[in-house]
């Protein structure tokens, strides 16, 4: 009886069965390891009894008999021509600090009367030194050279022989810079020193022309560099170089 009520109360109302399918992506992990990881465990060669370790034998250091490249030759200089420079500037402080104090040296001395004959070699020994002359000095033979910059402004420097007494002991005195605007002597008379006249300044060595620098011009009166065996040449003196220092500033010589 109990059977027969079941049946109709189900043919009724028929039951929803809900099917539960599981995702892919939720489905368990396998749990053996990747497939590459399968395979280089089962070729590891620590498994086989035949394997050596390079701690077991040692490589051995083959010379393929290979040259360097330029690469290679080129680091190995650097540190090489850094030395050399590095010395060379040790050098060549020294041999400033030794000049400066030499000069030093000699500008703090009296001022010695100059000979009436020198000899041009002995100059270099006695560069930057203060002496004195007396003397005339022969406007008459005087030069120019230039153009020479000062504070910004063209000119010149006026060098004037300085005849002494006695034969052959004329020498050159560098009197200073003047602008363009004195090149004649007509406009600086006050500037031109006649009868005897006593010259203090500092015996110079003869300087050395660079390439850029164009030739003089004696004959015609043009001079663009202090080339003094030339000057002395021109001027019947000897190639002796003075540069003329007084309390005065030089301009002032000319224009006062």
């Amino acid at each position: 009886m109990r059977l027969l009520y079941a049946q109709r109360y189900l043919s009724t109302f028929p039951l929803k069965v809900r099917t539960c399918v599981t995702q892919p992506s939720k489905l368990p992990r396998r749990p053996w390891p990747h497939p590459k990881i399968q395979r280089r465990l089962a070729h590891n060669p620590a498994d086989d009894p035949d394997f050596q370790s390079i701690v077991d034998n040692p490589p051995n250091l083959v010379q393929s008999g290979r040259r360097h490249g330029p690469g290679l030759i080129i680091l190995a200089l650097i540190p090489i021509t850094a030395f050399a420079l590095g010395t060379w500037q040790v050098f060549r402080l020294g041999w400033k600090t030794e000049l400066i104090a030499r000069f030093e040296d000699r500008l703090v001395r009296q001022p010695l009367p100059l000979p009436p004959q020198i000899d041009p070699s002995a100059v270099k020994e006695f560069d930057y030194r203060r002496v004195y002359a007396t003397g005339r000095l022969r406007h008459d033979k005087e030069m120019l050279i230039g153009p020479r910059m000062h504070d910004g402004n063209n000119g010149y420097l006026v060098v004037t022989p300085l005849e002494r007494d006695g034969e052959g002991t004329t020498v050159l005195v560098n009197r200073g810079w003047i602008p363009k605007n004195l090149k004649n002597q007509k406009d600086r008379k006050d500037g031109l020193p006649q009868g005897e006249v006593t010259v203090e300044g500092l015996l110079r060595e003869p300087w050395k022309k660079n390439y850029f620098t164009p030739a003089n011009k004696p004959e015609q009166g043009e001079f663009y560099f202090p080339d003094v065996e030339e000057m002395a040449r021109f001027a019947g003196s000897q190639p002796v170089w003075i540069e003329e220092t007084m309390g005065r500033s030089t301009n002032q010589r000319f224009t006062s």
